[in-house]
């Protein structure tokens, strides 16, 4: 979801808005093929394919990332989501390296024929195709295993709005407007004739020139037209607070919401808070209410934070003191027969299941790339001795 989001913001920003649809096809198509395409080279395997393909990735990605470093419609690339944030021409740097690396590997392609067992490749290719293919299927249909953005669980939201003392901050250049003779001239901060009164002032603007330190979580707030900014009031609240987040109403799988439903009603008769943050606008908050009797209230937030706080539409998180106790896809929505007293300690069973999930994962891959390996080197001797 994150590059389908990038893949939609590249779209928007080259006025290829139609293509908007395909951003997430391409979004799954893309780092399937990418990982496929690595695992394969590191285990040389179909290496006459493999490295055509990947220097075909690198021939148009390479003059890519460089219009981007000139032109800046994007300032970050995404090439590895929130884990990594590049600059577009640090992307464009490190392109530069891994083309050079493809050129090695492309034009030595020929060098030492391949004897292995031609099974075995296959088996490695659906190998990795498997598992970048399962890896697209489990985030979107429930949440990613590992989770690198600001509002990862066990983050404080206050704490992630804070901009330390000391850091570099925004630097803006003045740009002053005056007319003469009919004629508007601009000037900078050091030539701007502010003493020469025959130069009338017309107009002066900001721009800003170099980033300075951003907060990791920023320009996030609750609000609605009724009670104001609750901002402080959630994020400061001893008590648990339930946050249903979609992005757009227009856009949410209604699937789960009797459910969720249910939720926020056991959440009122416990005393917890429980409510909706949307980008949406007043209309549509008023019509998705009057087609979806619910038990709780709308705030507006905004959009960018909504989809960096969850990528499902929608989702669910857990708050208590602002710090995020847990995070769930719509189709994982706690049954109110499953919910504790304790909520703490229920989202702590529930972390500790997902980062079990993700030790067995990480523990059968491996053993997999080393049986994969075993075997092409097995084969491989095998050719040599045989010669």
């Amino acid at each position: 979801m994150g590059s389908t989001f990038k893949f939609k913001d590249y779209f928007a920003a080259f006025g290829m808005d139609a293509l908007s649809e395909l951003a997430f096809p391409l979004a799954v198509v893309l780092s399937t093929l990418e990982f496929a395409i690595g695992i394969l080279i590191l285990f040389n395997v179909h290496k006459k394919t493999t490295s055509s393909l990947a220097l075909l990735f690198m021939s148009f990605f390479t003059p890519l990332t460089l219009i981007l470093a000139l032109t800046n419609p994007v300032s970050d690339c995404g090439c590895f989501g929130d884990a990594l944030i590049l600059s577009n021409w640090e992307t464009f740097g490190k392109n530069i390296i891994i083309l050079a690396l493809t050129l090695v590997v492309f034009f030595t392609r020929k060098i030492e024929k391949d004897k292995s067992s031609k099974p075995i490749h296959n088996l490695m290719l659906a190998f990795s195709l498997f598992i970048a293919l399962s890896c697209s299927y489990y985030s979107y249909n429930h949440l990613p295993l590992i989770d690198f953005r600001p509002y990862h669980i066990g983050a404080n939201i206050q704490d992630g709005m804070i901009i330390p003392e000391g850091v570099p901050t925004d630097e803006y250049k003045s740009i002053f407007k005056y007319k003469k003779d009919g004629v508007i001239k601009e000037f900078d901060e050091t030539n701007y004739p502010w003493q020469d009164s025959t130069w009338v002032y017309v107009d002066v603007e900001q721009i800003k020139i170099k980033d300075g330190y951003k907060a990791p979580i920023h320009d996030f707030s609750i609000s609605n037209e009724t009670e104001g900014d609750i901002t402080d009031q959630v994020l400061t609240d001893p008590s648990y607070t339930f946050l249903f987040i979609s992005r757009h109403l227009s856009e949410i799988d209604i699937k789960g919401i009797e459910q969720i439903n249910e939720l926020a009603s056991w959440a009122n008769n416990h005393d917890y808070n429980f409510i909706c943050l949307t980008a949406s606008s007043e209309d549509k908050i008023k019509t998705f209410k009057e087609d979806h009797p619910l038990n709780f209230d709308f705030y507006a937030t905004d959009e960018i934070q909504l989809k960096t706080m969850i990528r499902s539409n929608p989702g669910l998180m857990l708050l208590q003191n602002g710090t995020i106790l847990n995070k769930w896809h719509w189709q994982d929505i706690p049954k109110t027969t499953e919910i504790k007293a304790n909520l703490a300690a229920y989202s702590i069973t529930q972390h500790q299941t997902l980062i079990n999930k993700l030790v067995i994962l990480s523990i059968t891959t491996t053993l997999l790339l080393l049986i994969g390996c075993f075997l092409m080197l097995k084969f491989r001797f095998g050719a040599v001795k045989n010669r």
